[in-house]
């Protein structure tokens, strides 16, 4: 009780902190976000939305804050307005525009970028213009943080985001820009999620390494205009922010009506076929990633078309599937060359299931899964030594997992090496109290050391623990 009180005070003291620092926070950063105004071909306002300086030329937005724009102007909070002069780059998929404006260069102290992905839980605040209101600041905390393959990251906030602060900046209590927030208002629901920083900075270096000065605002509407791909990256836009949520029911139809509008859109159908996978459609999902990667070979794709054969029982399609993905992506392949193991594990193929489980954890030492399967792989191989060591770094890599000890004690059994078995299991059992498995595997390692006495006690105690383990090492007490 103790313990829990001063954890909670140690708790209440760091929110105390992090509130006491807010007000400082928000004055440093707060002269660096602008409000957006744009106006249509007749001079009248179009809409209003947020963004911030990168350098002191150089604003991030949303990409759908300057939709349609022919002229736009950003607005201090200090009152003075300067025109946008051109867009320097467009992330359309991410919904980030770089914008060139005319402002004096000490208007605002340019946001740095923070490159590495957030914390889930960290603390964040959000400076827009909800409203018209200008630096209206709003704060929360990273929700999660999603990897969506084909596309990136996406960081879900808690900080709301009103109509007008689309384009703002989330910054983490360092100061540092995590992302742009993004207000999407998709089938009656608004949602609330950052692009991060990693794909403003990408922006911001394609920028820099193109020759021209980009285009004006009424070029891009001339451009957009003549595209058909800009009204499928609207819709794509829409499935996206129900991705983010995880909920693919109803991001599928999003995608599937950008694939409609531009059936050339690579990234729409590597979404469809994602979806349709995470829905248990597997013959759709191939099909959906085919189109992908017949316009467009990526990693993620063929990864998507692997697994769902492997769901499909079709072993050998999934294998050049999952080859195809490593080869296009050999560096960051680690959970192709698990899937691929499990591939191999349902084929028969054994010894190649054991090398890819290796070729995994080559690539991501700490790949915890891919010991476990390892090990077991060279269990059932009755390679014991082999399969001891292997239990042995998982169990490193999860020092308070029972199923790790369990594991290395089944291995230990299996040599015959009964003390060391013994111990592990109980350790097991210290670990995880109610550990029926490990109370069986002691009963049953006790047993074939001639502990009979000692083996029933294992068995009294999963009478009233676990009756499937304790009929289970009652046959082998009683056969």
């Amino acid at each position: 009780m103790r313990i829990l009180v001063v954890l909670a005070t140690f708790v209440c003291a760091l929110t105390a902190q992090a509130q006491d620092q807010l007000p400082e926070l928000v004055r440093r950063i707060k002269p660096s976000a602008v409000a957006i105004e744009t106006f249509d071909i007749r001079g009248e306002k179009l809409s209003r939305g947020s963004g911030f300086f990168i350098d002191t030329d150089r604003v991030v937005t949303n990409r759908h804050v300057i939709d349609g724009a022919y002229r736009a102007e950003v607005h201090s909070i200090s009152g003075n307005s300067y025109p946008v002069k051109n867009v320097l780059a467009v992330d359309a998929e991410g919904d980030v525009a770089l914008l060139r404006v005319n402002a004096p260069g000490n208007l605002g102290r340019p946001l740095s970028l923070d490159r590495t992905s957030p914390q889930e839980g960290e603390s964040i605040v959000v400076i827009g213009n909800p409203f018209g209101l200008e630096g209206s600041v709003t704060n929360g905390i990273v929700s999660a943080v999603r990897d969506i393959p084909g596309f990136g990251r996406i960081i879900q906030i808690t900080a709301p985001i009103s109509p007008g602060s689309s384009g703002s900046p989330v910054v983490n209590m360092q100061g540092q820009v995590i992302g742009v927030a993004t207000l999407q208002i998709t089938g009656g629901q608004s949602v609330n999620f950052a692009i991060p920083s990693e794909r403003i900075a990408q922006l911001d270096r394609s920028a820099q390494s193109q020759t021209g000065s980009g285009l004006s605002l009424g070029e891009l509407v001339m451009a957009t205009s003549r595209n058909k791909r800009a009204k499928a990256v609207d819709y794509f836009r829409d499935g996206l922010s129900f991705l983010s949520k995880d909920d693919c029911q109803r991001a599928l139809p999003y995608f599937q009506k950008a694939t409609d509008a531009d059936n050339a859109y690579a990234e729409a159908w590597a979404q469809t076929g994602f979806c349709q996978e995470k829905l248990g459609r597997h013959n759709e999902a191939i099909e959906a990633s085919k189109k992908a990667v017949n316009i467009r070979p990526s990693a993620e794709s063929y990864f998507n078309i692997g697994l769902a054969n492997f769901y499909l029982k079709q072993y050998r399609e999934a294998e050049a599937a999952y080859r195809q993905s490593i080869k296009l992506d050999p560096y960051n392949a680690a959970d192709a060359y698990y899937a691929l193991g499990l591939t191999y594990r349902d084929w028969g193929q054994l010894d190649d299931e054991a090398a890819a489980y290796k070729n995994a954890i080559r690539l991501r030492p700490d790949y915890a899964s891919a010991y476990e399967r390892l090990g077991q792989r060279y269990l059932q191989a009755k390679k014991y030594s082999d399969a001891i060591e292997a239990f042995k770094q998982l169990a490193m890599l999860k020092p308070g997992d029972a199923g790790a000890q369990n594991n290395i004690g089944e291995a230990y059994a299996a040599a015959t090496r009964t003390d060391e078995a013994v111990e592990t299991f109980r350790q097991a059992i210290r670990l995880k109290p109610d550990f029926g498995k490990a109370y069986f595997n002691l009963g049953k390692t006790l047993l074939a050391r001639g502990e009979r006495d000692a083996a029933i006690e294992q068995y009294v105690i999963l009478q009233n623990l676990d009756e499937d383990w304790a009929e289970k090492l009652h046959n082998l007490l009683y056969p």
